[in-house]
Order: C-alpha cells, then sequence, then structure tokens
C-alpha cells in the first residue's frame, strides 16, 4: 500500500480555461467574506464585475495574473497591474486563512521588485486591509468608489519593496 500524499498549494499562470472558476473564486470571496464590513446590495453590486464574463477576463489577460491551486483546483488568484498595482487578490472562502493569499502576494511583490519597481500599491477592501497591514502595507488614503450603483469604501496601501538582486522579464 502507497501512502496517499496529501493536496499541496500550488501556482502557476492564469490559463484562459480559468475563467469561469476565476469568476465563481471572485463572486465567492465577496459574498461570503466581506459580509461584516459591506451591505449586501454592496457586495452584490461589487460582485457583479464578474458577471461580464468576457471583460471579466480580458481584464485578467491584461495584467499578470497567477492561479493558486489545491490538488490541481484554482482556489485563488491575483492580478499585477503595470508592475506597480496589486489589482485584484482574492481567495475561495473553503480555503481563507491557509496560506493562498500569502503565496500569491508573496509571488506578485517578488515579481513587481524583480522588475524594478520600488513600491507596490493596492486598493484594499476593509476586509481586507489587515491582511495587507500584516505584509507591510501602509494606508495612504480613504476612497469612496461607486459600482453598480452602489458607494463601496477601500483604502489605497502601499509597500516600499526591497530591491532584488537580478531581474525577472
Amino acid at each position: 500500500m502507497t501512502p496517499r500524499t496529501q493536496p499541496k498549494l500550488a501556482m502557476r499562470p492564469m490559463l484562459r480555461a480559468d475563467l469561469p472558476d476565476l469568476a465563481e473564486i471572485f463572486r465567492a470571496a465577496i459574498e461570503d467574506l466581506t459580509a461584516d464590513d459591506y451591505s449586501e446590495a454592496q457586495r452584490e453590486a461589487w460582485a457583479s464585475a464578474a458577471d461580464d464574463e468576457e471583460g471579466f477576463g480580458q481584464r485578467l489577460a491584461g495584467e499578470l495574473t497567477l492561479v493558486a491551486t489545491y490538488g490541481g483546483a484554482a482556489v485563488g488568484f491575483a492580478a499585477l497591474a503595470d508592475n506597480t498595482k496589486i489589482d485584484m487578490l482574492y481567495v475561495h472562502p473553503a480555503i481563507a486563512g491557509q496560506g493562498a493569499g500569502a503565496m500569491l502576494c508573496d509571488a506578485l511583490e517578488k515579481l513587481a521588485g524583480g522588475r524594478g519597481t520600488k513600491e507596490l500599491t493596492v486598493e484594499a477592501s476593509d476586509t481586507a486591509r489587515g491582511f495587507f497591514e500584516k505584509r507591510g502595507f501602509v494606508a495612504r488614503t480613504r476612497n469612496t468608489i461607486t459600482l453598480a450603483g452602489e458607494w463601496l469604501a477601500n483604502t489605497t496601501m502601499a509597500k516600499t519593496l526591497v530591491p532584488q538582486t537580478g531581474s525577472l522579464q
């Protein structure tokens, strides 16, 4: 009898075939993880950004998007815009708090730093703000944005990156 190995978190670039799963992760994370900070109407407006799957896919494809997998299945994703901004970082609620978000954020920080970026920013939701603070991001400005007719608050945060040796292209 051979021992069974436990699935592990892994990471890979986004594939076009991932889009339905990533849209579902996006919706589930917003619906389940942000209820303490945003109203139902706000969460529905926010999650509706994935309703246009083609537009959602184009946004992710236009950025450096990494996918966290567990046992081969997508469980989270993160997108780096212009090597300077974490545009999206979402983890499925079933695996939240188990390291997928940290793994994705670490990778984006290393990639951005390796490409010469000195500062990385993120517009963090109220729910995600503590996650980014623990990672060394500092609040800069408080923002109010409108999505699908609903007002939502977030915070622009920034982190100074340590220069990397070597470069990643």
